[in-house]
């Protein structure tokens, strides 16, 4: 009797080490979650470097002239009055413009 009480524990402690290792909620579940977590505080990381810089953009644009004028200035083409705008174009095939030191 006390053979098969120690064999019924036996195998019921097995299952509960199997179910503690690979069930639902078990330890595999909880090393993909905190690998998860890990993951996520990467990206938290990075998003709020992201908001950080963003911030101190809006910042500058709402108290810097500076800031506008150098947008305007870079995306709009803007100039200020009495500047001259001058445009260099490079030949888009990387050959040299004819009348160049090289061609003689």
């Amino acid at each position: 009797m006390l053979r098969w009480a120690a064999l019924i524990l036996l195998i019921l402690l097995v299952a509960l080490q199997v179910q503690l290792w690979t069930g639902h909620g078990g330890l595999r579940d909880l090393w993909r979650l905190q690998q998860n977590v890990a993951e996520q505080k990467k990206n938290n990381e990075a998003l709020k470097t992201r908001n950080e810089t963003l911030s101190a953009e809006v910042e500058d644009l709402k108290h810097g002239n500076e800031a506008i004028e150098e947008r305007a200035r870079s995306e709009l083409g803007l100039l200020k009055p009495g500047e001259t705008f001058i445009e260099v174009v490079e030949p888009a095939d990387g050959s040299k413009p004819a009348g160049s030191p090289d061609d003689h």
